[in-house]
């Protein structure tokens, strides 16, 4: 099976760079249709659909690879391999960020910089961590996720989308994760609610940028700051908007804020 047909790898544009787009849990590639072609205009573009989303090959779906965030890093790493052009850029939204950066550490050299959108490490609050939710949360949105997909479907996408005077981009997130494989979605959420990639992110040596919503349940600030802390070389963006896809609700301010970093960073990166 080819790497493309696989994550349904869908490449554009050309330019010195290789920005590459990777979208979060219940989602697509199609989720950065407001912000990709404006960069596809300047730079090579690459969207892929992690296994078992969107219009990849269900087939390729293997319990034991995708078991960790380790599997869709790997596939990460295939992808970037085969389509990149000059240096990469990784964007990538919410556990899609995090995939990206295990991706970069397991394959050192290989990413050049990255834009992360409402990123999270770990969802768990701890005593030296403001993650969000407590573990007794997690496990209780999990069981309800495992025991009704498609009514936690319904009632949550509008919620991590916030932004109620647009309702049509609630029912589109809705309409993302039902469209998604209910085993595979419940073994995806475990694998993006659990993981703890706080150790990863430490050992970044890359430029990053994290684009924070000013009002993110899913994401909070507190987040996002902590990213500052702990990774040599990150900076914030605070986006107003509610909800946790600025790059759908706000995907004005997403490209201004990707393309003053592409422009703060491109003649450091290494070719």
């Amino acid at each position: 099976m080819s790497v493309q047909a696989r994550n349904n790898v869908v490449v554009k544009g050309q330019g010195p760079l290789t920005l590459v787009f990777a979208h979060g849990f219940g989602c697509d590639q199609n989720m950065w249709r407001m912000v990709e072609p404006t960069f596809a205009k300047r730079y090579r573009t690459v969207l892929f659909d992690m296994v078992g989303c969107g219009k990849s090959d269900i087939g390729a779906y293997d319990i034991d690879k995708y078991s960790t965030l380790a599997g869709y890093a790997e596939d990460i790493i295939e992808i970037i391999q085969e389509f990149k052009q000059g240096p990469v850029v990784f964007i990538g939204h919410s556990v899609g960020a995090m995939a990206g950066v295990m991706a970069a550490n397991l394959s050192p050299g290989l990413i050049s910089a990255h834009a992360m959108v409402g990123p999270s490490p770990s969802y768990i609050t701890d005593e030296d961590y403001p993650g969000g939710f407590t573990r007794d949360d997690i496990d209780a949105l999990l069981s309800t996720l495992e025991s009704n997909y498609l009514g936690w479907s319904s009632a949550m996408a509008p919620r991590i989308m916030g932004n109620s005077e647009t309702p049509e981009l609630g029912a589109e997130l809705t309409n993302s994760f039902c469209q998604t494989d209910p085993d595979i979605a419940k073994r995806f959420a475990r694998v993006t609610f659990l993981t703890d990639s706080r150790e990863d992110v430490r050992q970044l040596r890359e430029p990053v940028l994290v684009i924070q919503s000013s009002d993110d349940f899913i994401a909070p600030r507190a987040v996002g700051e902590y990213l500052t802390q702990v990774i040599d070389d990150c900076r914030m963006v605070l986006v107003e908007n509610e909800g946790h896809c600025p790059h759908l609700s706000q995907p004005a301010a997403c490209i201004d804020a990707i393309q003053t970093f592409l422009d703060q960073t491109c003649g450091h990166l290494p070719a």
